[in-house]
């Protein structure tokens, strides 16, 4: 070889190497433009991003990025970095980039046309952000994965979205507002495996072409026409098939059956009609099996007891009446009966499924049982999650149901019980959630409920319990780390429900802080979420305005006669975040220690509490929700409450014995006359964002009428008075119907006196 030849050679070496330390360079310019980009839209919370020093010489090295054998930067994660604002645009310099990963932030806008010049991207995760606009990656043609599900992504997609997907093979725009007819959408997106186009408007119909797909999700769209008899040909490779909450009609064909490698199978929320096929039963893997809210025949096809691996079956929302079928009781896989929403009245014993011996989880609420509840349901040695609720079970709670030692949801609410709450409840120490709202219960809340250590989510709402609230009560839900440990273990969602929210809604407290849901709105995904959240022990996320909140757990004790004062100690219930215990007889004073609590919302309206408003309420940084109307309390209201800058929602009206000034400033300033009514002796001017001072000297008006100050003063000893007498009486009488006379008496005395103002 020449020496021309070593100098040529020496020179393309030393060309290609300088050439590497160019692009290197390069690369490493456009990530210190990405990050000072992210520095300034993020002025407080950073992900690892903040942390990319300069000074070293290659960013090969920083958390997120990752480069390929010439150093190039060839991947990059910023996957849950706290991200918020536009998107940046200047990705497509990074020439070698084939991953991005920008999921689970809160990134805003519409996507750059610069995204569209990465040519080289494979893998692209969008997912979980505020994204919007049109859908255009037309020019991004060697995609294998593409996620942008959990965007606001609109508008229509047409065939040319992609303008080729021949390497595609995981496709996700599921919860976005996309529309679009799907017929021949994906038809040369030949190496598909996994499409979801859940939670949009997508119309047109199912086509035979899903059955190459493994997984196919299309729940919670606008799809319409029958299920054709071609569907399923031989060599189906589905094994995940969601088509809920569609318009989709008619038979079921038997042809499912060829679909053998089968797992997960949803067609609720539909109009299918007609015989439930017995091919599912040839089917060996099936696990779930989901056909609520159709109008199939009552006759089970008795094949599906081949499905030895069946575990979790929905038939909820059918119509069923009569007997529960004795064929549901031979399906000894079971975990998981979802059969709430019909019109079943009997054979919750007789059809034998309080012996499946794995039976996990029994849905049997909004059906017409009647009688006592079933004591069979003590010998579950699996049971976890037990909804009765909404039913016409009378009498009373069998003592045997504290039994159930696995027990962490007891859903009772909205039936006839009666009698008392028992105390063996006490024993249920994994117990979660405790709904017994909507009956006839009586008597006092027993004391032993505070052994329910693991207790987060107490709603004894529209009884007749009386007595007065147990200090023993601080001990409900003081260690439940111990049932959220075991649950946190399923990496699956525990899902109780799946029909919107049937049960969710039952249990949380809606129109309160965390809980502003619209049934209507909430899709599956939400609420199997939300159920997941709450058993896992996750909480619930509050919106991030001043300062977020995770709520882990709420007691509401509304509309019952509950007497006496409320327990100072139960300041010690720190898990609790909403405490309501409104529409009571309670008496006494408001106790200081409560602001200890975590609370987002405290409801003790319409009882008969009197003394001063605790200053140290306003030290309740992350409340949100106030409500004191209805009671007696006195005095001036504390200036400290106007440091509750998240405080949405306030009322201290009809307490007629506060007194002085309205705060002009701070956040008491921004709640209108609604908040105040029926207080005589408060001095305030209402403007139109809320009241604004006047002096004491000031003539206080109404619609023009002046008051007499000495008319008022003999108004309120006239009221006080009232108060005083009728309360001792009550008192004395130890009486809960007198007790409720009396005060209604008192009240409605003191209405008559404003009136007459």
């Amino acid at each position: 070889m020449s020496r021309l030849q070593h100098l040529l050679e020496l020179m393309c070496s030393v060309l290609i190497f300088a050439q590497l330390i160019s692009g290197n360079n390069d690369d490493m310019e456009v990530l210190i433009e990405l990050k000072g980009f992210l520095q300034v839209h993020n002025q407080i919370n950073r992900g690892a991003y903040d942390g990319w020093l300069e000074s070293e010489a290659s960013p090969c090295n920083w958390q997120g990025v990752g480069c390929d054998t010439n150093g190039r930067v060839s991947s990059l994660d910023l996957s849950s970095s706290s991200i918020s604002g536009p998107f940046f645009s200047n990705f497509s310099s990074l020439k070698s980039l084939i991953h991005l990963d920008l999921s689970d932030n809160s990134i805003t806008g519409a996507l750059p046309v610069d995204l569209n010049r990465c040519l080289g991207l494979k893998h692209l995760n969008l997912s979980y952000n505020l994204i919007g606009g049109v859908l255009n990656i037309s020019s991004l043609t060697n995609l294998r994965t593409l996620d942008v599900s959990r965007n606001r992504f609109e508008g229509e997609i047409s065939r040319n979205f992609l303008a080729t997907c021949d390497e595609l093979t995981i496709l996700n725009v599921s919860s976005n507002n996309l529309r679009g007819n799907i017929i021949g959408l994906l038809d040369n997106c030949f190496q598909l495996e996994y499409v979801d186009l859940s939670l949009n408007r997508f119309t047109g119909q199912v086509t035979q072409g899903i059955a190459s797909l493994i997984q196919f999700n299309a729940a919670e769209n606008g799809l319409t026409g029958s299920i054709p008899l071609d569907m399923f040909p031989v060599g189906c490779k589905l094994q995940f098939l969601d088509l809920s909450g569609n318009h989709l009609f008619g038979n079921l064909p038997n042809s499912v059956s060829t679909c053998s490698s089968l797992r997960y199978l949803s067609l609720s929320e539909n109009g299918f009609d007609g015989q439930i096929p017995p091919g599912i039963g040839v089917i060996p893997g099936l696990e779930k099996l989901i056909l609520g809210s159709n109008n199939f025949a009552r006759e089970m096809p008795f094949s599906l007891m081949n499905c030895s691996a069946l575990k979790y079956l929905d038939i909820s929302d059918n119509g069923f009446g009569g007997e529960v079928q004795g064929f549901f009781g031979k399906l000894e896989s079971l975990t998981h009966l979802i059969l709430h929403s019909n019109n079943y009245t009997d054979g919750i014993v007789s059809s034998g499924i309080l012996r499946l011996p794995k039976l996990i989880m029994l849905d049997l609420s909004l059906n017409r049982f009647f009688g006592k509840l079933p004591t069979e349901v003590a010998s579950m040695k699996s049971i976890k999650y037990l909804v009765l609720a909404e039913n016409n079970f009378s009498g009373q709670i069998p003592l045997v149901y504290g039994q159930i030692a696995h027990l962490q949801v007891l859903d009772l609410s909205y039936n006839n019980l009666s009698g008392g709450i028992p105390a063996d409840i006490g024993n249920l120490s994994s117990l979660l959630v405790l709904v017994l709202a909507g009956n006839q219960l009586s008597g006092e809340i027993p004391k032993e409920i505070g052994n329910c250590t693991s207790l987060l989510w107490l709603n004894l709402a529209a009884n007749k319990l009386s007595g007065q609230i147990p200090p023993e009560i601080a001990g409900v839900g003081r260690d439940p780390s111990p049932t959220f440990a075991r649950n946190q273990k399923d990496a699956a969602q525990l899902e109780i429900g799946t029909r919107k929210c049937l049960s969710v809604m039952r249990w949380i407290p809606l129109g309160y802080p965390g809980f502003n849901y619209v049934e209507s709105e909430m899709s599956w995904k939400d609420c199997r979420s939300l159920e997941d959240r709450i058993l896992k022990g996750y909480g619930i996320v509050t919106p991030p305005s001043v300062q977020p909140c995770i709520i882990l757990g709420y007691v509401r004790f509304s509309g019952n006669l509950l007497s006496g004062q409320i327990p100072p100690i139960i300041s010690a219930m720190g898990n609790f975040n909403l405490l309501l215990l409104d529409d009571n007889l309670l008496s006494g004073v408001l106790p200081s220690e409560i602001s200890q609590m975590s609370l987002v919302a405290l409801n003790v309206s319409r009882n008969i509490i009197s003394g001063d408003i605790p200053s140290e309420i306003g030290q309740m940084v992350l409340l949100e929700t106030l409500d004191l109307s209805f009671n007696n309390f006195s005095n001036e209201l504390p200036s400290s409450l106007s440091q509750l800058y998240k405080l949405s929602k306030f009322n201290v009206s009809y307490n007629p014995l506060l007194s002085g000034n309205v705060p002009s400033t701070g956040q008491l300033s921004t709640f209108d006359k609604q908040s105040f009514l029926g207080n005589p002796l408060l001095s305030f001017h209402f403007t139109d964002h809320g009241p604004r001072l006047e002096s004491n000297n000031d003539e206080l008006s109404t619609e023009g009428t002046e008051k007499d100050p000495a008319k008022e003063e003999t108004i309120v000893l006239i009221i006080s008075f009232i108060v005083f007498f009728f309360a001792t009486i009550a008192i004395r009488e130890h009486d809960s119907f007198m007790y409720v006379y009396y005060t209604m008496k008192c009240r409605c005395a003191s209405t008559k006196i404003y009136a007459e103002l």
